[in-house]
């Protein structure tokens, strides 16, 4: 059985998000830093992160992602070391950071969706590159399994949205 960590919803403004938690035995600014910092994303996010400057209107590039074309984002919030959001294609991407006692730090992912569809795939995307955070964090190699297919495949039979293009999809057969 593959555990699964994220949720799928529907925003109150009626948009689809998946989103995925973590907690970290870190301090808030730390955490901060695993989702704003471009070397610190560079360990787990699907593409190299680029940002002049993290402030709202900041044109953000993304590249070097082997399923994905070069593409540009916005900056929409920028609100250190709490809540950064920025556009990333026709989705928006949430990375919230909040103290959650005892010293430890909670990560909240959300990836507000252009379409519903894209659930099962992002959220399988999602948990893969959080354990690679999650190892990162820990100075541990990422675990090779599940891969992104069983998440895929769980997160179908969880119930999420599915039927989007898989960028790369040759590569996880």
């Amino acid at each position: 059985m593959t555990s699964l960590t994220g949720d799928f919803l529907t925003l109150d403004d009626g948009r689809p998000a998946v989103r995925l938690t973590r907690d970290y035995a870190r301090p808030a600014e730390r955490v901060w830093q695993y989702a704003s910092d471009p070397a610190e994303l560079a360990h787990w996010f699907p593409s190299t992160f680029e940002v002049e400057e993290l402030r709202p209107g900041a044109t953000i590039r993304f590249f070097d992602d082997p399923n994905m074309p070069e593409s540009t984002g916005t900056v929409l919030a920028a609100e250190a070391p709490h809540h950064l959001s920025y556009t990333w294609g026709g989705d928006e991407m949430r990375l919230d950071v909040a103290p959650v006692g005892g010293g430890d730090t909670r990560l909240t992912l959300t990836n507000v969706l252009e379409s519903a569809d894209a659930a099962a795939r992002n959220a399988a995307g999602w948990e893969v590159c959080l354990r690679a955070l999650d190892a990162a964090d820990l100075g541990t190699a990422t675990p090779s399994e599940p891969g992104w297919k069983e998440l895929y495949d769980a997160y179908i039979v969880a119930g999420f949205p599915s039927g989007a293009p898989v960028p790369g999809a040759d590569d996880f057969t």
